[in-house]
Formats: structure tokens, C-alpha cells, sequence
């Protein structure tokens, strides 16, 4: 079997097909000394004359008919599954699409994407989780995880691609009545007031934690918490402030009792990006969905300011560029 040349085989095919060497070669595109030199190696290597030639042409003998079946087998086989690419069909797909997204994210993404599927893939499903960021490496690696949106300053290895879909600046969110009744919030009472703090797997805080350490800005975090759907009914109800990225603060703001303030001291921009592995660059549902994910946000003016989402997601996510 090792010195068994394969490429021999769809050469005894096309002579049994045409019986001519000289149409075969035609077929082939081959020249007929090229194919009468590969028709000896075959007979050599099978011990068999394989065609004899009459005056009906090349006549296959009992062992080039047993030869047949199996080689026209494994040319289909080639064909269908090794030499085709699968076309991926939104209209009728029945994936299950898995996304890592926050809570956060969810409230970004969710609404917009689903009423897109709705329309373009109404089979698919969607499912969302939250690993650990060791366990999302190895998720998007596997599989498991088909993209990754939101802020993961871990995905940075050579295996992973990513485009940015928007950049977003920090705001302060304050009760309606809260005794701080400023437009603009100063640094001094900013330190000096009780905060809140979404800390967990994936989430931006640390981003803007580490920002404020950095120019040794120190606020007095009283509250930390997980989730980022909490801060509404937890700023409500209490004189704490929290900071959060623009758009959600916007979300929050349409909330009676809730204010948007600006603060009035240099805060962090964070990029939101999609991450995928280079394993599924090329396959056909992970490239739609990437692309209907960069759509989304382009078009998402409600949460999300339309100058910002529009120039940050306008690469083409079918070149997988690295930003």
C-alpha cells in the first residue's frame, strides 16, 4: 500500500468509462502517452492486464471490473466530502448557536440579534453562558463556544481572531434624589462617595479599576456584585454611584429615579469585540454569524450611540483581520 500510487486509479476509471486511452486522456486533460505510461504502472502494481484492446476498444478483463465499483466509491466520496464546501444556509439551518456573552452583553446584543434570526434563520436557536476565562479559551478552541463578545483582554493569543465592534467611555449612575445634584461629578466627590463595584468573569470593571489606581484616584467601593442587571434597583434605592460603560448607563437612565452623570475627570474607553479560533475562520455558520453580529451593532442606534457602533464595526469580518 505504500508505494501504491492512488493517482492511478481515477485514470482506470476514465478508460473504463470512454474505453480509449486516447479519450480518456481527453477527459483527463492528460496527454495519451502520459495516460498509456500510468495504465502500465497500474498493471504492474496489480499484476493484471486490466484492458485488453479489441475492436470494441479497450475491453476491461474480471479484475479492472472489480476495480471499478470501489474507485468510482471513493471519487464521490472525494468529491462530496473532501473537495466540497459545505454551504451554509441560513433559511433552513437548524444550529444551535453558542455565544460567551455577560449579562452586560445579553442586554447589548440579545434583543437585536434575535429579532435578526427571527427573520434570517428562523430554525436556529441560540444559547448564551459565561465560563471562566480559562474555560472560554478552551470552549472557543473546541467548539463549544462559537463566539466570544464583550471585553477579554485574555483572547490575545496567536489562535484567535477578533474584530472590535464598538468602543465605549464610562459614566456615573445616580438616584434621582441622590444629595449629589451635579451635572458633571468632580473627582472630589467622586472619592468621596460610596460606590458600586460589578466585579466577575469577563466584566470591564477591573479595566476601570486598574485606570483609576493608575492615576491614584481611590473611591470607597461599598457594594461589589456579579451582575450588571443589579445596579439599576441597587442605585435606586441607595446614595451609592456606579460606573458603568456609556451605553448601559443610557439603558439604565430611561428608568425613572436613575441619573446619568458625566464625570468630570479623565475616565477609560473599553473596546467590545467578537473573538473566534482560527480553527472556524472558515466555516460557513461562524462566518455568517460573525457577519450578522458586526451588522447589529452597526445598526444599533438604540443602545448603542450610531457615530460610535458605525465607524468601529465597519472592517469586513470575512478577512479576520486582528485589531
Amino acid at each position: 500500500m505504500a508505494n501504491f500510487d492512488l493517482n492511478l486509479l481515477p485514470i482506470a476509471l476514465a478508460i473504463f468509462e470512454e474505453r480509449s486511452v486516447s479519450a480518456a486522456a481527453r477527459k483527463l486533460d492528460m496527454s495519451q502517452p502520459a495516460v498509456s505510461v500510468a495504465l502500465n504502472k497500474l498493471r504492474i502494481a496489480l499484476g493484471d492486464p486490466l484492458f485488453v484492446k479489441t475492436g470494441r476498444g479497450m475491453q476491461p478483463t474480471p479484475r479492472a471490473i472489480t476495480l471499478i465499483g470501489p474507485t468510482r466509491e471513493i471519487m464521490q466520496r472525494v468529491h462530496s466530502d473532501v473537495l466540497t464546501t459545505d454551504q451554509f444556509t441560513p433559511a433552513t439551518t437548524t444550529k444551535r448557536f453558542v455565544l460567551g456573552l455577560s449579562d452586560f452583553g445579553e442586554l447589548m446584543l440579545l434583543p437585536r440579534l434575535l429579532a435578526r434570526l427571527r427573520d434570517e434563520a428562523p430554525h436556529a436557536s441560540v444559547v448564551t453562558v459565561m465560563p471562566a476565562a480559562e474555560e472560554l479559551v478552551g470552549a472557543l478552541e473546541s467548539g463549544a463556544v462559537d463566539l466570544a463578545i464583550g471585553y477579554f483582554p485574555h483572547l490575545k493569543q496567536r489562535n484567535f481572531f477578533q474584530q472590535r465592534l464598538l468602543s465605549q467611555d464610562f459614566v456615573c449612575l445616580l438616584r434621582a434624589g441622590h444629595p449629589l445634584q451635579m451635572q458633571r461629578i468632580s473627582l472630589e466627590h467622586y472619592q468621596a462617595a460610596g460606590h458600586i463595584a460589578v466585579n466577575g468573569e469577563g466584566r470591564d470593571e477591573p479595566l476601570c479599576e486598574r485606570f483609576l489606581l493608575r492615576r491614584k484616584i481611590r473611591r470607597r467601593v461599598t457594594l461589589s456584585t456579579a451582575h450588571f442587571m443589579a445596579i439599576p434597583l441597587l442605585v435606586a434605592t441607595s446614595d451609592l454611584i456606579a460606573t458603568v460603560p456609556r451605553a448601559f448607563g443610557e439603558f439604565v437612565a430611561r428608568f425613572s429615579g436613575i441619573r446619568l452623570v458625566e464625570p468630570g475627570f479623565e475616565m477609560p474607553s473599553m473596546d467590545l469585540k467578537q473573538h473566534w479560533h482560527r480553527k472556524y475562520h472558515k466555516d460557513g455558520g461562524n462566518a455568517w454569524l460573525r457577519g450578522l453580529t458586526a451588522t447589529v451593532f452597526a445598526a444599533g442606534t438604540e443602545l448603542v450611540p450610531s457615530q460610535s457602533s458605525s465607524q468601529r464595526s465597519s472592517c469586513n469580518l470575512a478577512s479576520g483581520a486582528r485589531l
